[in-house]
């Protein structure tokens, strides 16, 4: 009997296409990559001095890579060899897009197939797909496998040359990229716009109006003030960045309203007689958008369901090695024949016949270089599962994309939507405001007879099409638009109108909003700048390093953001100027379609080799650009004004406030750049003051007591007066023997509860605070002394060595010696607390047939089937983390087999100070040489 070796990258994707093969085929999975560029350190002995020395790739000899079997995966490939002994075929069915190109060719390097071998690929998993696949092989694509090893060879050559040179400018453990860095930038130059920005304020007048005649009489709607006479009312796009009025167009002048003048044209409106002078009806059409594409998905996602970009990526990966949508990595927008008629048939038996074009929609690719998978998005199968058909077997975030991409996918081929406006144009005479506005208001109107045109205008949806399934959310720099109908009274151009009430409004206009994760792929997709199947990544990555965090939806850089993004613009500036790094995903795609050769490409890049574009942003190339550096000021590159005098430094425990007379003060944390306005800094440095906030006097010892902010955070202490200088020996008399010196008191000083703010701690909590470890009582069985103490893992009671965790920090203060006795007579649990339900509970783990949970351990929560335990990531949440996820991590986890125990050689050789030196420096290498990436 034949037997067949698949190959797939992942176990929950072999578990699907192992359903649709018969017994003939053997399925495993690779789980990622097998191999890849070590360490430097890692290299042989006999290699670490020479050309692969530092990068583990030869620069001088056509970029020639040196490839390891990564150490976890040695009894994965020992399998996986053992497999294919007793294979006839070998089929390598990994995704077909230039990582899994890659990793097909990683297996055929490593694995040396004697047997024949065929490259399978599919973009969906279903039975379909999967039979297609096996009647249709291709041969690898060595052009794709170049670009992905281009790729990976230029993120090395970049990351390690650039990434030392912020560890010593900037802070240890940073790091450079290629699209990292531009992100990061994006994300900088915005809360540069955000800093500069200046807000103007303007008033504008709304009316509440009623026709006095007419079908509608009486039905109340709502006109806002656009006129005065010739001059337009100003809005707040009429205002620049810098808070002033833009210079006004030719065809009308604009007005700007100010709060006095507002209030006087709401009064006179309130009694004016108002008629309506016109009304325009226009018809329009919305065209559905086309199914969803890599990056499209991501910024929906987070729009409609605030998921993450790498939530969504690894929620759609999911759906896909499942069987439920296509390949999730892609950037076109076409559909299969199959597709498009599943897409129809549906649209037509839910929404109606009428609502289905007569000829398909067809969008073409989005991208120009699109090449990862050639579908977009969809569900997968020649008939799509409706939502309400597998909403069981998913989870609630599963669910959720899944019906977001059949809307999308469904929509997409269904009729536009017709949609009709009508605006609405009311003349009001003002009469005369001189009394209010003067004989000509500064304004520039001329007050004695002043004529007022008010607009409104309304929507109505005359047909629905697509948006009986889905209408695309909004980013929130956009602005919104009402959902639903928006309808006028029917009225004619004379009609009179009642002027019900006026309003009068003020505002300010707003600074550009902060990128959100939707927003910022769409930026980076349409600046060119990486691959939509990297953004996740990217993203996740510059929020690992710190470079930005989250507020709710909004990107937030941090002030070590502001330095690096300042170190590489004043010193690499072509490595994170927009149009270069678009240009070199171009190059990439290029490589990858044959039209460019990736050493040539790499000696340009590189070395400055050749007269390829790419060496035009790098003139010599990248080593010699940081060769030439020279010396860069550290103080001045980690300084930032930010008002008068005061500058933001960036330092080695966080960002702080320098004034120019020495004086610091820490920056709290959650203030963003944009923030730190003048009060916002008189603020902070009245909070930290040197003297501290005085709460008042000790009575028990007469001192006082302060509450400052201090370098490990807010805290209490007391003030002790100052000793009195030792009285200088009378003349003649002997100076007291030297002896050793009195040390001096210590005050009392405790760190105030996590739950306490700092500008409200009163003296007698901080009386409690210092009177920390507290004293509960004794315990009458053994008489021995119980303390109520604060320690490195949280509050906890001590009697003797017997130490048990309380639940909060308030317990320090209020707990009673019969509920510290209640606590001690519960049987003591291992770990520093008592069992807890776990946080989360799945089904039962493929492989070891066990319920899986995921629990609180003593270092975080972790996923475990009580065999196998694996931390949750911290790029992950509890909540998010679902049950193939689960069974994934452990996969991986039992792949990697037990961590090797570190083992201890004992000698009787004193070790020499330089020898602990070099030890030390050799193992800060090593470490600092796996952040360079």
């Amino acid at each position: 009997m034949a037997n067949k070796l698949v190959i797939v990258e992942s176990p929950a994707k072999a578990r699907t296409i192992g359903t649709f093969l018969g017994k003939d085929f053997t399925v495993e999975a690779s789980i990622g990559h097998i191999r890849d560029l070590p360490q430097p350190s890692e290299l042989p002995a006999t290699m670490k001095k020479g050309p692969y020395g530092k990068f583990a790739v030869d620069v001088n000899d056509g970029f020639k890579p040196y490839y390891v079997v990564d150490p976890d995966k040695k009894k994965l490939v020992t399998a996986l060899k053992k497999a294919l002994k007793e294979a006839d075929e070998l089929y390598l069915a990994t995704d077909e897009d230039r990582e899994g190109e890659a990793i097909a060719w990683h297996l055929l390097e490593v694995l040396k197939p004697k047997v024949p071998v065929k490259r399978m690929v599919f973009h969906e998993i279903t039975k379909e797909a999967i039979g297609r696949a096996l009647d249709n092989p291709r041969d690898l694509d060595t052009n794709l496998v170049d670009a992905q090893e281009t790729r990976r060879i230029l993120d090395r050559l970049v990351g390690y040359e650039v990434s030392p040179l912020l560890w010593r400018k900037v802070g240890a453990g940073l790091s450079a990229g290629r699209v990292q860095s531009v992100a990061t930038r994006l994300v900088v130059d915005r809360e540069r716009e955000r800093m500069a920005f200046k807000s103007a304020n303007y008033w504008d007048v709304s009316a509440d109006l009623l026709p006095q005649s007419g079908p509608d009489a009486g039905s109340l709607f709502t006109a806002r003030l656009t006129a005065l006479g010739d001059h337009r009312v100003a809005t707040s796009r009429d205002f620049n960045d810098a808070g002033e009025l833009r210079p006004a167009s030719q065809k009308q002048s604009v007005v700007h309203l100010g709060e006095a003048a507002a209030k006087a044209i709401a009064d006179a409106l309130a009694g004016a007689p108002a008629k309506v002078s016109g009304l325009e009806t226009k018809e329009s059409q919305r065209r559905p958008l086309p199914p969803f594409t890599t990056s499209t998905l991501q910024q929906e996602a987070s729009r409609k369901l605030r998921m993450s970009a790498r939530d969504t990526m690894r929620t759609a990966q999911t759906l896909y090695e499942n069987g439920f949508i296509t390949y999730m990595r892609t950037d076109s927008t076409d559909l299969s024949t199959q597709a498009i008629s599943a897409a129809r048939s549906q649209a037509a038996e839910l929404y109606g016949a009428d609502h289905v074009p007569a000829n398909p929609n067809h969008y073409g690719k989005k991208a120009k270089g699109a090449q990862e998978a050639h579908e977009a998005i969809r569900p997968a199968g020649d008939n799509f599962r409706r939502p309400t058909e597998v909403k069981g077997q998913l989870t609630g975030a599963q669910f959720a994309l899944y019906d977001l991409i059949w809307k999308r996918t469904v929509a997409s081929q269904m009729k536009p939507a017709t949609v009709q406006t009508a605006t609405l144009s009311v003349q009001a005479p003002l009469g005369d405001l001189s009394a209010v506005l003067g004989a000509e208001d500064a304004l520039g109107v001329q007050a004695q007879d002043v004529q007022a045109t008010l607009s409104a205008s309304g929507t109505i949806v005359t047909f629905k099409g697509f948006l009986a399934a889905y209408e695309e959310g909004r980013d929130e720099e956009e602005r919104p638009k009402a959902n639903g109908d928006t309808r006028l009274p029917q009225v004619s151009a004379g009609d009179a109108l009642e002027t019900d009430s006026a309003q009068a409004n003020g505002h300010d206009t707003n600074p550009p909003a902060r990128y959100t994760e939707a927003s910022l792929v769409k930026k980076l997709e349409e600046l060119g700048i990486g691959r939509p199947s990297t953004y996740a990544a990217t993203i996740s990555v510059i929020m690992d390093r710190g470079y930005v965090e989250r507020r709710g939806q909004a990107l937030i850089p941090s002030w070590l953001a502001f330095s690096v993004t300042r170190l590489l613009e004043d010193n690499l500036g072509g490595l994170v100027d927009y149009d270069f790094t678009a240009s070199m995903e171009r190059d990439l795609d290029l490589i990858a379609s044959g039209e460019l050769n990736g050493p040539d490409w790499l000696g340009a890049f590189y070395l400055g080799e050749g007269d390829l574009p790419v060496t035009k942003a790098l003139p010599g190339g990248l080593q010699r650009e940081v060769e030439d550096l020279g010396e860069i000021d550290a103080r001045a590159l980690n300084s930032m004004e930010v008002g008068e005098g005061v500058n933001v430094r960036v330092g080695r425990y966080g960002p702080y406030l320098e004034k120019a007379d020495g004086s610091r003060a820490s920056v709290p944390n959650g203030v963003a750049p944009d923030e730190l306005t003048a009060e916002m800094i008189a603020e902070i440095f009245a909070q930290n003051a040197d003297d501290g906030r005085e709460l008042g006097v000790d009575p028990a010892t007469g001192h006082m007591i302060v509450a400052k902010n201090g370098r490990y955070g807010p805290y209490v202490t007391e003030i002790l007066p100052e000793e009195p200088e030792e009285a200088a020996p009378a003349e003649g008399e002997k100076k007291p023997a030297k002896g050793r010196k009195k040390a001096k008191p210590k005050p009392r000083t405790a760190s105030i509860f996590k739950t306490m703010d700092l500008s409200t701690v009163t003296l007698e909590q901080a009386l409690q605070l210092m009177s920390l470890p507290r004293v509960v009582g004794k315990d009458p069985a053994d008489g021995e002394e119980i303390t109520a103490q604060n320690g490195r893992f949280g509050p906890y009671l001590k009697k003797g060595s017997d130490s048990r965790s309380l639940e909060n920090e308030e317990q320090l203060l209020t707990i009673t010696l019969d509920e510290a006795l209640a606590i001690y007579a519960q049987p003591k649990t291992r770990g520093r607390r008592a069992a807890v339900p776990p946080l989360r509970e799945f089904g039962e783990d493929p492989v070891s047939g066990k319920p899986v949970k995921i629990k609180d351990g003593r270092f975080g929560p972790y996923i475990t089937d009580g065999v196998t335990n694996i931390t949750v990531p911290k790029s992950e949440t509890v909540e998010g983390i679902t049950e193939e996820r689960a069974f994934e991590l452990l996969a991986e986890k039992r792949a990697k087999g037990p961590a090797k125990k570190r083992t201890t050689r004992k000698t009787t050789t004193k070790k020499t100070t330089a020898k602990k030196s070099t030890a030390k420096k050799t193992a800060t290498k090593k470490t600092a040489t796996k952040k360079a990436e």
